[in-house]
């Protein structure tokens, strides 16, 4: 059964916006990236334990679709699921909802790839991290749930 943790939320901040009025299409990528991090807190696996270890999640790709507009002071929430995950690679999805307004602004994917610190090389969590694997498993959702690994082109 997948994780399921409450969507991040904030309010959209003045220096998002562009000259038009509503956030520039930049800050989705970045409003994803804080969700990824805040979802790996809540459900036990905060970054900063990775960092301790010696080990860096890379991007290797990340996609975002625009639905509708979010303009400044409006209330967001980032909806974040772990699609795929091998020990090695992980694949993040994201719906971006205004609250505000009550519709789908964007949504996206993010891949992340898992390296060593110091050589900059993929490792295995399940060999370097097996607690953090085991725990990161338990968070997969969707069709590769179960299935580790399984579906992801990255």
């Amino acid at each position: 059964m997948p994780f399921n943790v409450e969507p991040y939320k904030r309010r959209v901040h003045f220096y998002e916006t562009d000259a038009v009025g509503v956030v520039h299409h930049s800050n989705y990528v970045r409003w994803m990236e804080e969700a990824r991090i805040d979802f790996m807190r809540r459900a036990g696996l905060p970054y900063s334990d990775l960092e301790r270890a010696g080990i860096l999640t890379v991007v290797t790709d990340a996609a975002c679709r625009f639905v509708s507009s979010v303009r400044f002071d409006e209330e967001f929430e980032v909806t974040t699921r772990l699609v795929d995950f091998n020990g090695v690679k992980a694949v993040y999805e994201y719906v971006i909802r205004s609250v505000t307004c009550g519709v789908t602004a964007a949504e996206g994917t993010s891949g992340h790839c898992f390296v060593d610190a110091a050589t900059r090389r993929p490792v295995r969590l399940k060999k370097r991290c097996p607690a953090f694997y085991e725990k990161a498993l338990s968070l997969l959702d969707g069709p590769a749930a179960g299935r580790a690994g399984s579906g992801s082109p990255i």
